[in-house]
């Protein structure tokens, strides 16, 4: 017998479009689940035991459903996990199967401790200059802890947070100095190496999956300490959506900061700094009244990124147009237009476009961007870009008298990459800078001659508080639960190095990972 309370969640199938059942406790001593017919006879049973107790729906936040299984339901008996999964339906007999699952995370075995308890560590940024955003809000945290029996968080100190320590300590959250008894340990961007703890298992943005070599010291230094790294950017579902980000942010913060960038340019208009904004809510307020001049917006890629930006566009009232309209119309209003891949990218020899084979061979495409380059006065560039892919435009292009784009926002932020120009990144206090067009060289913003670039690496720290309440939302609804029962496909594909070994789809990093 099992002492405790047990919690269940039906998890119907995504296809269906049905929600999650909220979580229902039983109040009673029950035994760990053991093979039953179909999940309907692990409730009868469970409710026959616990006949005279009442059975009380917790508030949880909105969790979608899971597309691997078709039906299941999770019990949490006392520090015991078990997962009870219901088989596909296209097998001859679908089978029920209690397994005990809370001592893998990642499918592969760090995580939950002795006690059954897992415990979280949110990590002070040490990144220089400090990131001030969090991966689990006070209130965040809290939630966790009335409601995810199994797992607390701890934070460690830190001057910088958009959340102070006080908040944390007022939502009940034990707030300290050393994280080492921690389980999984939450950050946002890099760790820095002396901080690197031996053993742990880390999430946060590593940012070398494309072997940048200012990370790789720190990701040799994850191989050699045995340490267990689950990268933000490579959680995804089974079609590639990425599932955490603060995309939609930094998209908001860099279309608001190339319009902001081109109105100083030109003296036509004058917009404030998101950073002095306490939310977005207070961003928007400062859009009332705003009338923009005939202005050519062209916005690149369609994810997160693209539609933060879109949403400016929207409350400024950018009117959208289609993209032969931009090329070929002039206006008395602002307006903008969106290109994404098959709009941007052709094959040499075919002309067509097939997003697959494009990520597959993107040397074999060639960029259509240029003829809007001749019109658009500012660019806001959100597209994913890799090395072999067709950068937007050239340096010749650019300083060519045809190229009419005096302000360029790239979110994207791949410096020298899909905008060539991009130098390199600036800062939030002093975000633009200019390019002269003809030497290359970067300038001060707003010169006669030369293009405007905006390229900040940590744009949603401008909306920290905004940024962190969604990210905290994404964690806890896709991520949150698979780390508490033991793994999942998409933590296994998200896992890069496992107790210091690089896992099969990232042993394309062995000598990144040894420091050649």
């Amino acid at each position: 017998m099992v002492d405790s309370c047990v919690y269940l969640r039906q998890r119907p199938s995504r296809a269906c479009g049905a929600r999650v059942f909220p979580l229902v406790r039983f109040d009673e001593q029950v035994r760990p689940a053991t093979k039953r017919k179909n999940p309907s006879a692990l409730l009868r049973g469970l409710r026959a035991q616990n006949r005279n107790r009442t059975c009380t729906p917790l508030r949880v936040p909105d969790f979608e459903s899971d597309a691997s299984t078709s039906s299941a339901i999770w019990a949490i008996c006392g520090t015991q996990y078990y997962g009870i999964e219901a088989g596909r339906p296209n097998r001859a007999k679908n089978s029920i199967l209690a397994r005990p699952v809370g001592d893998e995370i990642g499918g592969r075995g760090a995580g939950i401790n002795k006690n059954g308890m897992i415990t979280i560590g949110l990590l002070r940024e040490g990144k220089v200059p400090a990131d001030n955003r969090v991966a689990l809000t006070p209130a965040q945290c809290k939630w966790i802890h009335r409601n995810v029996p199994g797992m607390r968080v701890q934070v460690q100190t830190s001057p910088d947070r958009c959340y102070t320590d006080k908040e944390y300590r007022s939502a009940g959250v034990e707030v300290r100095e050393e994280l080492g008894e921690c389980d999984i340990l939450f950050g946002i961007k890099e760790v820095p190496v002396g901080e690197l703890l031996p053993g742990k298992t880390y999430l946060f943005f590593s940012h070398t999956k494309k072997k940048q070599p200012y990370n790789r010291s720190m990701f040799k230094a994850i191989v050699d300490r045995q340490i267990t790294l689950i990268d933000y950017e490579c959680l995804e579902h089974d079609d590639g959506q990425r599932i955490l980000g603060f995309g939609f942010f930094a998209g908001v913060v860099g279309a608001h900061n190339g319009i902001m960038a081109y109105g100083n340019r030109t003296a036509g208009y004058a917009l404030e700094r998101v950073h002095r904004q306490q939310s977005f809510r207070e961003l928007i307020h400062t859009y009332f009244g705003l009338r923009l001049p005939e202005i050519k917006v062209a916005v690149t890629g369609s994810g997160r990124v693209a539609h933060g930006a879109l949403e400016v566009m929207n409350l400024l009232e950018i009117v959208e147009v289609e993209p032969d309209e931009f090329l070929e119309r002039s206006f008395h209003y602002p307006v903008f237009t969106q290109l994404k891949g098959a709009g941007l990218y052709a094959h040499g020899q075919t002309g067509k476009y097939h997003r697959d084979e494009f990520h597959q061979h993107p040397q074999e495409y060639r960029c259509k961007f240029l003829p809007y380059a001749a019109t658009a006065d500012i660019l806001i560039n959100g597209i994913y870009w890799d090395r072999n892919m067709p950068r937007l435009f050239e340096w010749e292009d650019l300083a060519a008298d045809e190229f009419h784009i005096r302000t360029i926002a790239d979110i994207t932020d791949d410096r020298e990459g899909s905008v060539p120009c991009n130098l390199g990144e600036s800062t939030m206090e002093d975000p633009i800078y200019g390019v002269d067009r003809k030497s290359g060289l970067r300038t001060a913003p707003y010169l006669p001659g030369s293009v405007d670039v905006m390229a900040v690496g940590n744009l949603p720290n401008e909306l920290p508080r905004d940024a962190s309440r969604y990210f905290g939302q994404q964690l806890i609804k896709h991520v949150l639960t698979d780390l508490l029962q033991g793994g999942s496909k998409i933590l296994d594909r998200a896992t890069m190095v496992r107790r210091g070994q690089l896992t099969e789809p990232y042993r394309y990093l062995e000598a990144y990972a040894r420091g050649e």
